[in-house]
């Protein structure tokens, strides 16, 4: 810990750190993030990523093999790469946190970011606290994601984002119970990856990963699974992370709506805005399903497995 305060205070120019206070642990142990309080350099706080290889993992589903580990270490790599290579070129409407400094020798990972509760977003939502406004905000955002980053080649991220992603998840699967489903991965899989309009997904666009403002802004973090896919692969996710079954079902068709006409808005003049949603919206049940298989092998029984994801895994089914 001593020598990580060193390396905060050297690379942000700052004579002395007044507290520390942990914002959350890694998944399955591989670090920290925590917000520095400063003194004497350019930035009054900061939000350190802290990442470290465990020596034993310690996965809370029990995952813990060397294809898990090695997904971690990839992704890890990945969000250093988006942050110095891409998050430059969102626009406010997508707004991101700002990387100060970067760090990666002997075994980890060292992203000094900016403080995005001291920049005007302190506040975090809930299933249970989230209201419909806030839930498009959260759309909004993501149009305008995928509005800036449409066909735009990234190779050094993921090839396929999103962490649930069917050729990194082998091992999920092969527990799968719901055999028809598992038939149809890779079907489904291919629909989606083959769609004409491809941009950069989020890849993991849950509410917990947004920071909103007083008035409605809103900024997103942890982009450890960004990557090329359809963008109905986020929407699909950030709403199955919003709303409880009755909500998916009473909302699908309103907030559908308002996602392409935010990204309408966003696209450039010169987009077939027309061809670009034709395409999409069909892919939404596809999206839906795709991350309804992971979670059937993954972990069975989860509560986003509610009779409105069966009802769209089976139409996607009796489609293919």
């Amino acid at each position: 810990m001593k020598e990580l305060t060193q390396e905060v205070l050297a690379l942000t120019g700052s004579s002395k750190i007044l507290q520390t206070q942990s914002v959350q642990t890694l998944w399955s142990g591989y670090g920290e993030i925590v917000r520095y309080s400063l003194v004497g350099g350019a930035y009054s706080s900061v939000i350190v990523k802290h990442i470290r290889w465990p020596e034993e993992q310690n996965h809370p589903r029990g995952w813990n093999t060397s294809l898990s580990h090695q997904r971690k270490l990839k992704s890890y790599q990945v969000e250093r790469g988006w942050y110095e290579s891409y998050a430059t070129r969102t626009v406010p409407e997508c707004r991101v946190p700002q990387l100060y400094h970067s760090l990666d020798r002997e075994g980890k990972t060292i992203l000094i970011m900016e403080d995005l509760d001291a920049s005007g977003f302190p506040l975090r939502h809930t299933p249970d606290s989230v209201s419909l406004t806030e839930v498009k905000s959260g759309l909004r955002w993501l149009a305008h994601f995928h509005a800036t980053f449409l066909g735009v080649q990234a190779p050094e991220l993921w090839p396929i984002g999103t962490y649930w992603h069917l050729d990194t998840r082998p091992e999920e699967w092969e527990r799968m119970q719901n055999r028809p489903l598992k038939d149809a991965a890779k079907a489904i899989d291919e629909r989606l990856n083959s769609a004409k309009y491809q941009t950069m997904v989020h890849g993991d666009a849950k509410l917990a990963n947004f920071c909103f403002g007083e008035m409605g802004e809103v900024a997103a973090v942890d982009f450890q699974y960004v990557g090329r896919g359809c963008g109905m692969k986020d929407v699909a996710y950030f709403i199955s992370s919003c709303l409880e079954e009755e909500g998916c079902e009473r909302y699908e068709t309103e907030l559908l709506d308002y996602y392409f006409e935010q990204l309408a808005a966003a696209l450039p003049s010169a987009t077939n805005v027309a061809a670009l949603q034709d395409e999409w919206r069909p892919l939404y049940r596809y999206a839906w399903a795709d991350f309804y298989r992971f979670l059937d092998g993954w972990s069975p029984g989860h509560w986003k497995m509610h009779r409105y994801s069966e009802r769209i895994a089976q139409e996607v089914l009796d489609e293919i």
